[in-house]
């Protein structure tokens, strides 16, 4: 008699771990378990939709290695199932002096990482590449592109019920417990037995895994990222994505132009702080979640460290025009008379006890049990490169 597999949540990770598990234990069942009512409702379907080429990542790290591999296999993806992908181009440009020490360590880090096609360019070639953007040197990443997330996730799900997998959509995991026989994960609708559990719950990763280790840490603190929307009439201004040059403190990126798919451009995201881990609303707050963040050691050593930042956020988020004043330092010709409030998603950031912003991925797990404990970006882009990293893991448990 064949194995049953598990999985907590359906957002693009968890769809991907399992069907890797199918497709490497095609005779033994595959379970996954989804709250909502559809698969990648939340991080999944919320995104910038972004295919990351590796530029940001620590060498070395779980990041740049599944982000280099997690960009090839999604590309062969899509083109395989006739998703969307564009490869539109990206460029990190520096508009000062002081960002230039910045701008080199990206360099030395994307070159380490295997960038394909980067190339440090001038203001003429800026110019050339983005006629409207305005910047003293640039990094040109040809490679990042574009994609619809919630479109492949649906792929994925489709195609691991197509193998026999089980994808229970509207099915709350309420508890997991370890037994003699098993595993025992609990839903709303029954209890199910597995042999090997993997929990990829996303903005609730941190209470589903404490269930199976009793580590309260690293602690999600949710973030809201809101995006603009560029009217009609100034979305063709920019033709690929334009971003600044990150803060080395911040595993955020900072407020950049990006093209979707669907040929809308978006200015965004910022970064502040939620209350409700997946409330997308600005007045969205629930009880239970403002208590586990007063309630996180590490909740506050990290607000001390940055409330400064946190209050430039804020600041942003209220006012369209402060929210404009950053992106026109590159596309000038673009303001806040220009844009309308777009979406929002929310970014599960695991912050270790000591208040530090859990940079890396986080997979951690013992007798049959996986955990991802922080996946925030680039997984998406990982996605199918995770689901070959854990599903090793999973296999040799």
């Amino acid at each position: 008699m064949g194995e049953t597999f598990g999985v907590v949540g359906a957002g693009i990770v968890g769809l991907a771990v399992a069907r890797e598990l199918g497709r490497r234990r095609p005779d033994d069942t595959v379970v996954v378990w989804e709250k909502e009512a559809r698969v990648g409702a939340h991080q999944t379907g919320h995104n910038s939709g972004v295919v990351h080429a590796g530029i940001y990542y620590r060498p070395g790290s779980l990041k740049a290695e599944l982000c280099t591999r997690g960009r090839r296999l999604l590309e062969e993806y899509c083109a395989e199932h006739g998703l969307p992908l564009d490869a539109c181009g990206k460029l990190v440009v520096a508009v000062e002096a002081d960002e230039l020490g910045r701008l080199d360590a990206l360099e030395r880090t994307a070159t380490q990482n295997g960038v394909p096609g980067l190339r440090r360019v001038g203001p003429g070639e800026i110019r050339e590449l983005e006629p409207h953007t305005a910047g003293l040197v640039a990094l040109h990443s040809p490679a990042t592109a574009i994609t619809d997330y919630a479109a492949v996730a649906e792929a994925l799900a489709g195609e691991l019920r197509a193998g026999g997998g089980d994808v229970r959509t509207s099915a709350a995991v309420t508890g997991i417990r370890r037994t003699t026989g098993g595993i025992l994960v609990r839903s709303d609708r029954d209890v199910r037995r597995v042999d090997r559990l993997v929990v990829c719950a996303g903005l609730q990763a941190d209470r589903v895994s404490r269930w199976v280790d009793g580590d309260a840490d690293p602690r999600i603190v949710p973030f809201r990222g809101e995006y603009l929307s560029v009217r009609p009439e100034k979305a063709s201004l920019v033709r690929g994505m334009v971003y600044p040059v990150p803060d080395p403190r911040y595993p955020f990126l900072g407020v950049h132009f990006t093209r979707r798919v669907s040929g809308e451009l978006e200015v965004g995201p910022n970064a502040v702080l939620a209350l409700r881990r997946e409330g997308y609303g600005r007045y969205d707050v629930t009880a239970a979640d403002v208590r586990d963040l007063l309630g996180s050691p590490g909740f506050w050593r990290m607000a001390r460290r940055h409330w400064r930042t946190g209050v430039r956020e804020v600041r942003g988020s209220l006012s369209t025009r402060s929210f404009m004043r950053a992106a026109q330092r590159y596309v000038p010709a673009i303001g806040a008379a220009d844009v309308v409030r777009g979406g929002a998603g929310v970014r599960a950031q695991a912050v270790e006890r000591d208040g530090s912003l859990l940079d890396d991925f986080r997979i951690t797990g013992s007798d049959g049990i996986t955990c991802i404990r922080n996946a925030p970006s680039p997984a998406a882009t990982s996605s199918l490169a995770i689901a070959e990293h854990v599903a090793d893991r999973v296999l040799a448990s």
